[in-house]
C-alpha cells in the first residue's frame, strides 16, 4: 500500500498531532492528572481494529520527506526511525527516507471513498484497508523507500514499489538492523494468509523493544499475530502444479491472493493450497464466471483446491473444528492482468 496512498493523500493536510501521552495535566479540578498510554504492542489488521481512544493518546511529529511530502509518525518511532537512518548513512552507505507513516480513521475513510469513486465498491474493499483496520492509524507502521547517489554526488530517489524490490540487497542491510531500533519487519513473504498482506520490504513496524524485535527478527517467519498468540501459525504446502497457460509468478500472484483473503477468515488454519490444473480455464467456466458479475470482463478462469482446518467455536458457515478439503476457489484474471477471487465452497 505505497504509492497509489500517497498520490491521493498528498492534498490531504496533514496535522501534527501533539497530546502528551505520559505527561501529566491539569484537570478540571485544578489536580493533576495523568494520560494514559499507548501499546506499543498492539495488533491492527483486518480483524483486529485500533483500539478505543488511540487518537487521543498518541504523541507525533511530522517531517518533510526528500519528495516533499509531509509525514507524521509517533514520537518515540521517529527518534528510533532517525537513529537506523543515521547507522545506515555512516556504516552501510544507505539512504533511507520516509514514504508514509501515520493516516487517520478519517484520512483512510477519504481513501476509501475515492477509490469508490473510481473503481467501484467492490474493488475498494478488495484493495483499500477498511478505515479502523490499517495498521498505519497506529502511527507505529512505517513505509520506507531510498535514495541512490549518483556520480555527481547528487541522489536519485528510489520510490516506487516495482523499483524498490530490485534492490533486495539493500532491503536485506536495512531489515539486519531494524531491530536493534526497535523495529520489526512486518509483512513477510509466505505469511499473507497469516498477515492479510503481501511480501513488502518496506513497510516497517514499531514496538518499542529492542530484544522483543530481536526475538521475533530470529525466528523465520515469525509474524506479530503469531508471537503475540493472536493465532496459530501454519506452513501450508502451495503446489502450482505444470501449466501451459500461466508462468509460475501468475500462479504465485493468484495463491497470494488467496492467502491475503484467507487472513480474514477468523480462527481458520490454513493447510495447503494447490492449483486445480489448466482444465478449469475452459470457456464454459470463464462464462460461468462473467455471468456472476457482468461487469467484470474477465479474460481467464482459474481454480485452486484449498484444505484448511475451521475454528474451534461455531464461526460463521463453518462446521466447528472441522477439516475442510479440496474447498474450492474460483479466480478471475481482469483485462488489467490482476487476478480477483469471484466464488468458492464445494
Amino acid at each position: 500500500m505505497k504509492k497509489w496512498i500517497s498520490i491521493l493523500t498528498s492534498v490531504i493536510a496533514v496535522s501534527v498531532f501533539a497530546s502528551c501521552w505520559s505527561a501529566a495535566a491539569s484537570g478540571a479540578d485544578g489536580s493533576a492528572e495523568v494520560k494514559e498510554g499507548i501499546d506499543y504492542l498492539v495488533l491492527v489488521n483486518k480483524l483486529h481494529g485500533l483500539p478505543d481512544g488511540w487518537e487521543n493518546r498518541l504523541e507525533t511529529v511530522t517531517l518533510t520527506n526528500s519528495v516533499g511530502d509531509d509525514v507524521e509518525v509517533e514520537a518515540k518511532a521517529y527518534d528510533a526511525y532517525e537513529q537506523l537512518r543515521t547507522d545506515l548513512e555512516e556504516n552501510d552507505g544507505i539512504f533511507i527516507e520516509l514514504d508514509s507513516a501515520r493516516r487517520t480513521i478519517a484520512e483512510q475513510q477519504e481513501i476509501m471513498e475515492s477509490f469508490i469513486e473510481q473503481y467501484g465498491a467492490e474493488y475498494a474493499a478488495k484493495t483499500v484497508a477498511q478505515p479502523g483496520l490499517s495498521e498505519h492509524h497506529t502511527g507505529l507502521a512505517l513505509d520506507l523507500y531510498f535514495k541512490l547517489k549518483n556520480d555527481d554526488g547528487g541522489f536519485t530517489d528510489i520510490y516506487y514499489n516495482d523499483d524498490m524490490v530490485q534492490y533486495p540487497e539493500i532491503w536485506e542491510k536495512i531489515h539486519a538492523k531494524l531491530a536493534d531500533y526497535g523495529f520489526i519487519l512486518r509483512y513477510l513473504e509466505g505469511k499473507e494468509h497469516i498477515t492479510g498482506y503481501g511480501y513488502e520490504p518496506w513497510h516497517i513496524r514499531y514496538i518499542d523493544d529492542a530484544e522483543a524485535a530481536k526475538d521475533i527478527m530470529a525466528q523465520e517467519g515469525m509474524t506479530l499475530e503469531v508471537w503475540l498468540g493472536a493465532v496459530t501459525d501454519t506452513d501450508p504446502e502451495i503446489d502450482f502444479g505444470s501449466s501451459s497457460l500461466y508462468t509460475e509468478e501468475q500462479l504465485k500472484e493468484a495463491a497470494v491472493r488467496i492467502k491475503c483473503d484467507f487472513a480474514n477468515w477468523e480462527g481458520c488454519e490454513l493447510h495447503s493450497l494447490r492449483y486445480a490444473g489448466d482444465a478449469c480455464s475452459s470457456e464454459e467456466n470463464l462464462d460461468w464466471l462473467n455471468s456472476l458479475d457482468e461487469k467484470a470482463g474477465y479474460t481467464r478462469a482459474a481454480e485452486f483446491l484449498m484444505d484448511f482446518h475451521s475454528p474451534a467455536e461455531p464461526y460463521g458457515a463453518w462446521e466447528k473444528d472441522s477439516e475442510y478439503k479440496d474447498y474450492q476457489m474460483w479466480l478471475g484474471l481482469t483485462k488489467d492482468g490482476e487476478w480477483e477471487i469471484v466464488t468458492w465452497g464445494y
